[in-house]
């Protein structure tokens, strides 16, 4: 038997925050690993070539002191990767420069509007794209 799930009924306007949905990944059998991969600068790509898939590593939250098991090629991409120059230019696409924004903020949920300040891209065009009815790389509207 498929399972529907239920979409919400409130169309997202530009104030609208969105997120990366690791659930998402899971269910449509993606391994969003492979991304992030992808997203490895130089020296990581070769350093990390044998890291293993799934390996969890302790982190500091720097305000809080709390320490938090943390996926390691996330944390990776997120705290080094994402702050290189060539990690998010002018030529990368709407969607990729959406889910590499979300990332090195820690996907933080943000706006249209606020993707918009980021890209200097129109928010309006944004969010036609992630308010439609394709999902792309997990990045939905988030519901509290």
């Amino acid at each position: 038997m498929t399972e529907f799930k239920r979409m919400s009924l409130i169309k997202p306007n530009k104030d609208t925050p969105f997120h990366i949905d690791f659930e998402w990944w899971k269910e449509m059998d993606r391994n969003w690993r492979v991304d992030l991969r992808g997203l490895l600068c130089a020296e990581h790509q070769e350093a990390l070539s044998s890291f293993p898939e799934d390996q969890m590593i302790d982190w500091v939250d720097p305000e809080t002191a709390e320490v938090k098991q943390m996926d390691g090629l996330q944390l990776i991409v997120t705290n080094h990767c994402a702050r290189q120059d060539e990690f998010l230019t002018e030529h990368t696409t709407l969607v990729d420069a959406v889910f590499r924004i979300l990332l090195s903020n820690g996907n933080t949920p943000m706006s249209a509007e606020q993707f918009s300040n980021h890209l200097s891209r129109p928010a309006e065009t944004i969010l036609k794209t992630l308010a439609g009815p394709r999902v792309y790389k997990g990045i939905r509207p988030f519901i509290v």
